[in-house]
């Protein structure tokens, strides 16, 4: 390994290796902001020595341990589709001990991330992937994909405050993007809204419908830019094909 700018490869020359947040990053590990505050909290060792600096490069033949456990060198790229039924975590560890998704997947899979989250009660789609960089790229807002859900409120929906949602609004001083929302039945005071956003901030959707005045009573993804949730049962996991993941993939910017 190398984490000296004098050990860095010629200008013009190939990197020899990986960056180590990129390397556990491809590896499933963690996603690469996570994998940078392994290194700075010491927690990860190359070659039996302490990583204490992001910089450092991982090599062909280095033996890569993070807390405690060898890393293996990342496969190729994996996608999967998984129906996230409601009443799970979305972390690996969760302080209060409640039951999270990635307890209830099933053994033959990878070590995976999420790309992106969704919170303890709601449901539908999550994407695993065994590359924390890739998820890092699709939860961007500049890949432009969006997250679509439909959500069951209770309250009196008012389908012109829902169109003005595409202007963006601004709840308790944290500005939120465009949100396309449209109202799709109403059973008494119950209502099914469809709704598609492209940043997907932490509790967005309950937050933004809150402040319209409307209680959510359940959310569900129905789809993640291009994959859908379809007919999955709750708790199925399903590969994307590597083809279809190609395909599908925007295009990295240089």
């Amino acid at each position: 390994m190398s984490d000296s700018p004098d050990d860095a490869p010629p200008a013009g020359a190939p990197p020899a290796g990986d960056r180590i947040a990129k390397f556990l990053a491809r590896a499933g590990v963690a996603s690469r902001r996570d994998a940078e505050r392994m290194v700075a909290e010491g927690r990860v060792r190359i070659n039996n020595e302490v990583v204490t600096h992001p910089a450092t490069f991982v090599t062909k033949g280095d033996l890569v341990v993070a807390d405690g456990a060898l890393v293996e060198p990342p496969e190729r790229t994996r996608l999967w589709r998984y129906h996230k039924p409601a009443g799970l975590m979305t972390t690996h560890r969760d302080p209060e001990g409640r039951p999270t998704v990635f307890q209830k997947l099933p053994p033959h899979l990878p070590r995976v991330v999420s790309v992106g989250r969704l919170d303890l009660n709601s449901e539908g789609l999550l994407l695993l992937t065994n590359d924390g960089a890739l998820a890092r790229r699709l939860e961007l807002p500049s890949t432009g994909w969006i997250r679509r859900y439909r959500v069951r409120v209770f309250g009196a929906v008012e389908p012109k405050a829902l169109a003005e949602l595409a202007r963006g609004v601004t709840v308790e001083g944290v500005r939120y993007g465009p949100i396309e929302a449209g109202l799709d039945s109403r059973k008494g005071d119950n209502c099914w809204i469809t709704v598609g956003l492209r940043e997907g901030r932490n509790r967005e959707v309950r937050r933004v419908l809150a402040h319209l005045g409307l209680q959510v009573s359940r959310l569900i993804r129905v789809s993640y830019g291009p994959f859908q949730l379809g007919q999955m049962a709750r708790g199925a996991v399903e590969e994307v094909p590597g083809k279809v993941l190609r395909e599908q993939l925007p295009a990295e910017k240089p």
